[in-house]
């Protein structure tokens, strides 16, 4: 009897230890309410977002001390979709060798700072990230007058690289296949990588595409540089979150999805009024209108629509920050929707 006794003992805490391990912090608990990383945002009624800070277009500091660009946006639409103020963000600038470390203390809630997703990054980093936001590459920017026109007359050329980044690998993989030689100039500091390269003191930088477009407009003269053709590497730039907490993660990506769909819709800020109103089952469901996709995830129904009114869609994040009323002028290419030849797309609201 004893040992029947100790037996059933012994079951009986086993059972109720496997019943614990399966409410883990990243779920929601019996009466609905959100746990783990998303309860801690919306207790402390704010995002923390880190960002770089110094990137025209995706995340810059403008003299006014307001924050702006791509990656800033995504963080302001977060902020809409749980508390309906796109300004309830308090922005940490990181740079690339501190901001891994950043999320995996919880220093942030979110890293939305062109980092490229790659297989490391989300295992053994311990990330785990949201859709691209941005689909870019690798490349080398040179000054015109170098007569450089392709990876072969870097031949022996010293060539600036910040290191902490996918870039530093990218170049030393490509040129070891190209069998061209080279001078690599490592920094920690972005800052210090293209300063160096500004002052001559070496004869190419790499970064990815984007970036250096980006800091081209920042030059005295940014005619005189140019952008190799050659892509050295393809890099999805995607937002970043801790591992191990799915009711976080799924705020993060269905607030990116948001701003895909509700372009798909043709529901933009200045139009959502009349959206409203409408019949269409898919546009009710996607604004919260009817249905319970945001009490599913632990926010209110009406996140898309409080995402597009602060934000707007996608088009409208991309033409502000990166479109041709701005200094980039990127065109988008890759980072159209599907529909316009694009790898952008949602998932189906329902």
């Amino acid at each position: 009897m004893h040992r029947w006794s100790s037996w059933f003992l012994a079951s009986l805490v086993f059972a109720i230890a496997l019943t614990g391990c399966g409410d883990s912090p990243s779920t929601q608990s019996g009466d609905g309410n959100p746990r783990g990383r998303l309860a801690t945002v919306l207790n402390r009624g704010t995002l923390i977002c880190g960002v770089s800070g110094e990137l025209p277009g995706f995340s810059f500091v403008g003299q006014d001390g307001k924050y702006s660009g791509l990656d800033v946006d995504v963080c302001r639409a977060i902020a809409a979709a749980l508390f309906d103020n796109p300004e309830a963000v308090e922005y940490r600038n990181l740079n690339a060798k501190e901001r891994f470390t950043a999320v995996q203390t919880g220093e942030v809630d979110i890293l939305s700072r062109n980092t490229t997703w790659t297989t490391s990054r989300d295992t053994s980093v311990g990330l785990e990230f949201a859709p691209v936001v941005f689909h870019d590459g690798q490349g080398i920017m040179v000054k015109q007058a170098s007569n450089i026109k392709t990876l072969a007359d870097l031949k022996n050329k010293s060539i600036c690289i910040q290191i902490g980044t996918t870039t530093e690998q990218n170049l030393t993989d490509q040129m070891q296949k190209r069998g061209i030689p080279y001078k690599p100039v490592v920094f920690e500091d972005v800052n210090t990588t293209f300063a160096t390269y500004a002052e001559g003191r070496c004869d190419g930088v790499t970064a990815d595409r984007s970036q250096l477009i980006s800091r081209r407009t920042t030059l005295p003269n940014p005619a005189d540089h140019i952008i190799l053709a050659e892509p050295l590497s393809k890099e999805p730039l995607a937002p970043a979150i801790a591992g191990g907490d799915s009711a976080w993660a799924d705020v993060v990506r269905w607030t990116v999805f948001t701003l895909f769909e509700a372009e798909e819709l043709e529901i933009t800020s200045r139009n959502l009024a009349q959206f409203t109103s409408s019949k269409d089952p898919e546009v009710r469901r996607f604004l919260g209108l009817e249905g319970d996709l945001g009490k599913g995830m632990g926010i209110p129904n009406d996140f898309a629509a409080r995402i597009v009114k602060h934000v707007g869609n996608y088009g409208e994040v991309y033409n502000r920050n990166l479109g041709p009323q701005t200094k980039l002028n990127l065109p988008r290419g890759q980072n159209n929707l599907w529909t316009k030849g694009g790898l952008l797309f949602s998932p189906p609201f329902r």
